[in-house]
Parts: C-alpha cells; structure tokens; sequence
C-alpha cells in the first residue's frame, strides 16, 4: 500500500514538472520566434538603409562627375569651334617655317591657359593632319612615328563629325601602342574633330585627357571601408578609374553591389561592399539572441523541477517587477537573497532592466548627436554662400574705384570671416552678433557706393543675450540684394532687437526697397508654413529638393534644431514701401547654459 502510494505520488510529480516543463518552453517559443524575426528583420532594414545611404552618396558623386564632364565638353567645343585656332591650323602645310612655329607656340599658350583654369583637365593636345604633329600642353610638341597612328587619328576625326568620343588610356590604336602611350595620358580623354562649323574641314583632332587624381578624389571619401570599392564606368562598362580593395568576379551573394547610372553621360558609378561588415554588429546580437534563448529553455527546464517546493513568492516579486519595467519604470530593482535559480533569474533581470535604461539613453544621445550633426551642416552652408557674394561685391568694387576702398573691403571682410571662425563658438551675443554685422554691411555699402544707411535699434536688456552664430547675416543680405539693388540713393537698413513680455526676444530686419510681389509674398509665407510644421530631424532633409528662398530655409531651420518648434521666422512686406523680416526666439533657450557661454571681452577680436 506505502509503495502504491509513492508510485502515484511521484508519477503525479512527474506529471506537473513536465507540465511546468512544457508550459516554461510554450512561453519561450513566442518570444524566440520573434527574437529571431527580429534580427532577420533588422539586417533586411540594415541593409535597406545601407543601399539607401550609399544611393544618395553616388548619387551626389555622379551629379560631380556629370559637371566635370559637362565642363570639359564646353571647353572643347570652344577649342574645336574657335576661328583663329582653326586658321592657324589650317594655313600650316607639312613644311615648317618661322610662322608655323609662331602659330603652334600660340595655339599651345591657349590650351595652357584653359588647363590652367579647369582642375580636371590633366593636358589638352592638339593633332595637325597636315604636318603629322602633336601639339600638346603635356610635352610641347612632337610628331607621331608611325602611319598606322595618323590613320588612326584620321579616321577618328572623320568617323566623330561634329561629335565627340571618350577614348580609354588603355585602347589599343596599333599593335603594341595604346592610346595612352601615345599621348602621354593614363586616364580617359575626350576627343573631337576642330574646325566643327566648316564642312570642308581638315582632319585635325583635338583630345582632352582627364587627370586621373582629381576623378579619384571625388570617389575616395565615399569608401565606407578598406575591403570595399568604388568604381567609375563608362557606357562600354570600362573602369575609368577604381579605388578600394582588387576587382573580383565572385560578388553575387557575399557582397553588397549598388549602382548608380548617369542620366547625362551614360556612365555608372558601382559600390562593392562585402555584406560581413554590414552585418557584423547583427551577427554578434544574432548570437547573444541564441545564447540567451538556450539558457532560458535551460532556466524553464530547471525550474520546472523546482516550481512546485514552494517559490510563489519570488516569482510573484518577479512578475511585479517586470510590470514595472513594463510601464516604463527604467530604475526598477528587485530585491532578493535567494541563492538559488531564481535568485540568478532576479539578478538577471535586474541586469536586464539596467542594460535597458543604459541602451535608451545611448539611443536618446545618439538622436542628440545626429540632430547636431544635422545642425552643423546646415550652418556650414552660410559661410560659403556669403563668401561668393562679398567676393562679388569686391570684384565689381575693383572696376568703379581704385585701392582704397578695395583695401577696407577685404579688411571688413577678414574682420568678418575672423569673428564667423572665433574658436568654433556657435553663439554671440546680440552687442558680438551686431559688431559682426556691421563689417559685413560696411562691405555692401562701399559696394552700392553709399547709397543706403544702416540703422541699429537694440534695446538695452537684448544686448547680451546670446544668438546663433550668422542668423541675422541672410536676412540682412537679402535686404540688400532685393531691397537697395537699383536704388542711386535714400535706401535703408534698419536693424531692430527687443524682449517681448520678458520671454521672448524679437529681431528685426527692415528695408525700404520695393518690396516683394504679393504672390511671391505668399509663396514665401506659406513655404516657411510648411517648414514650421514638420518636425526637427526633417528640416533639412529635403534641402537638395528646393530651388529657392536658401537662405531663409536655412535661417528657420537652424532656429528650429537649436531653440525647439517655439522659434519662429516670418515675413512681411508692403509693395512700394518695403519688406521686414522678423525672427522670434524664446528667451529661456537662450542661456549660456545650453548654448554656450560668451566669449570673455579679452579675447575678442
């Protein structure tokens, strides 16, 4: 009877460990599932997201490409199509004299002069039919060997018309001499017939010869690392030029290929990176995912085994924890002294929950970091956007006056630059930012040669504040450039700051130029509208998008990513009277805490 009690008892026991068992492992296997698809899923995303990136970046590299292309073929269209070189080609027989040498030396100082202003040109060159020679930029002059190299030539002239062709440093033009030996080139050239707008021309050609290292420049900083490559083609699939590890045939599975065509020269530009370094950071989470789901199908088995002695307790303490960290209590700790499995299953997921709070705030950080980034950026484009403009004011300054005033320009201009690059301080104060201002303004009026003022109306609490580096500059320079342009005289430039109700400080730009047109007005309102109403991180993204209003849309979204969606940037203008531009920014976004405290008096320069 004892042992038939025994046997029930331990096969009921049995019976609940394997139910426990069961259960412990019907719970797991959701979460495994899901763990599982969620890696799979995040290298399908991170691979998505790596073609992304790398689209938009040879994206932009072949836009690069394209204009250096477009450049070159302008140039040689002006070489090919200019007259006095093509009488000077033309007139010269095969028998030099004094006047041909006269005329070659001439032809080859203004193919120097064109290499010299375009960085991509490595040398242009020149073939006279007639006399069998070379003129070139590279090496002077010399004649061609053989008659199967001035066939060559000949034909190519011919067989291009009024086209042209790209012509590979490796293309052989006769056994045992390519292209490139025989002009002296190791990249790709373009070559066209001279002489395009007669019908009876000569066979003379003309080749530009691409530098080799100015194309590669445009590619390298693209290499995301050292085992991939970056590769421009042309349309016969011939490697211009190639940077990155060597080429290899076997790329289908274990590389990432993204290619980007050229809708004008019908070139490529192809990345080859190998997938192992997209995926090496997934691959160690796929990992530790496994690792994780084998010693909790490991815990399941062992509790089940201990379950039913008695540990409610624990796990109740455990499931209220878990709730807790559930609704978003990051700084949850659960309390035990057992030593036992469940006590590692506390600890664990004590660890657990301070590994969670650590990962949301690197996430948080890292969402800071792209944001200053992204801010940075946008502020980069100022500087050179006025650079070219102040540079245009100096060049038409040096045609009306003599040295003096050029001389104060481009010291106002040094004072300028000097301040904008102080230390890499991203904030002024208003008193600094005005300061600042006033070289640039001083720049503009030696420009228009006086014919409009410039007013300052800053209050006395607004002085010391700190702004933005350069926000008021686009403002104030289209001001000039829409409102004083034309004007002989009376033009005026009022620029006004203030604090509002004690919270808000207000700047404000006026000019009395003509003022804009109420559609155009409209326009503008409702683009800056748009801009006002999309969040942060997308401010600028659309930037490559947008034809128009730069400075404007980058004046706001700088103000948004740096002082929150309560900045503002509005616009107002009356035709005939003027326009005023007014930029509100909440006064508690501005102390030196957050933006950087103010340059000591010392050190200003």
């Amino acid at each position: 009877m004892i042992t038939m009690i025994r046997w029930i008892r331990d096969r009921f026991s049995q019976n609940i460990q394997a139910r426990l068992t069961g259960y412990f492992l019907l719970i797991l296997l959701p979460l495994v599932i899901i763990s599982l698809f969620a890696i799979e899923r995040s290298r399908d995303i991170l691979y998505e997201q790596a073609v992304e990136r790398t689209e938009m970046a040879l994206s932009s590299a072949m836009n690069h490409f394209d204009l250096a292309l477009q450049n070159v073929e302008e140039i040689s269209t002006l070489i090919a199509a200019d007259p006095t070189m093509n009488e000077m080609l033309n007139k010269n027989s095969m028998d030099f004299s004094p006047q041909s040498i006269v005329d070659f030396s001439d032809i080859l100082k203004q193919l120097s002069y064109l290499v010299s202003v375009n960085r991509y040109v490595s040398h242009i060159a020149v073939y006279h039919q007639a006399s069998n020679m070379f003129i070139s930029t590279h090496y002077g002059g010399k004649k061609l060997a053989g008659e199967r190299q001035q066939e060559w030539l000949v034909e190519a002239a011919r067989r291009n018309g009024t086209g042209i062709s790209y012509v590979m440093s490796e293309f052989p033009v006769t056994e045992g001499v390519t292209f490139g030996q025989m002009t002296n080139s190791d990249s790709v050239s373009l070559i066209r017939a001279m002489d395009l707008y007669n019908g009876e021309r000569k066979s003379n050609l003309l080749v530009v010869s691409f530098n080799k290292s100015k194309l590669l420049n445009i590619i390298k900083t693209l290499l995301p690392s050292e085992n991939s490559r970056i590769s421009l083609l042309n349309e016969r699939g011939e490697v211009v030029v190639e940077t990155g590890r060597a080429r290899s045939r076997d790329i289908a599975e274990k590389d990432m290929t993204v290619t980007i065509d050229s809708e004008y020269s019908n070139w490529r530009l192809a990345l080859v990176q190998p997938k192992s370094e997209l995926y090496k950071e997934t691959d160690q989470l796929r990992l530790f995912t496994v690792a994780i789901i084998g010693l909790s199908i490991l815990l399941a088995i062992i509790i089940s085994w201990v379950v039913y002695s008695g540990i409610a307790s624990p796990v109740l303490k455990l499931s209220r924890g878990m709730k807790r960290l559930s609704s978003g209590e990051l700084n949850i700790h659960v309390d035990t002294k057992r030593k036992d499995e469940f006590g590692f299953l506390i600890q664990s997921f004590n660890k657990m929950a301070l590994v969670q709070k650590h990962l949301i705030e690197d996430h948080y950080e890292q969402q800071l970091r792209l944001t200053t980034t992204e801010l940075k950026f946008l502020q980069s484009q100022i500087n050179p956007h006025f650079l070219y403009n102040t540079l245009d004011s100096i060049y038409w300054m040096a045609k009306n006056y003599d040295a003096d005033e050029i001389s104060e320009m481009v010291m106002n201009l040094s004072k300028f630059f000097r301040l904008s690059l102080n230390k890499g301080r991203e904030v002024f104060t208003m008193e600094e930012s005005i300061e600042h201002l006033h070289y640039y303004l001083r720049i503009q009026q030696l420009r228009f040669m006086d014919n409009f003022t410039v007013e300052y109306r800053i209050s006395e609490d607004s002085k010391q504040v700190p702004i933005l580096k350069l926000l008021l500059q686009p403002l104030v320079e289209n001001a000039i450039i829409h409102g004083m342009e034309g004007k002989t005289s009376g033009g005026s430039v009022v620029v006004s700051s203030w604090i509002e109700k004690g919270q808000t400080v207000m700047i404000r730009v006026d000019d009395n130029g003509p003022g804009i047109e109420p559609d155009r007005l409209r326009y503008i309102q409702h683009e800056l509208e748009k801009m006002g109403m999309r969040s942060v991180p997308a401010s600028s993204q659309d930037e490559e998008h947008v034809k128009d209003l730069f400075g404007l849309r980058n004046v706001l979204s700088r103000m948004k990513l740096y002082y929150g969606k309560e900045a503002e940037l509005s616009v107002a203008s009356v035709r005939g009277e003027g326009t005023s531009a007014t930029i509100a920014i909440p006064l508690d976004r501005c102390r030196d805490d957050m933006l950087g405290r103010a340059m000591p008096e010392k050190e200003r320069t």
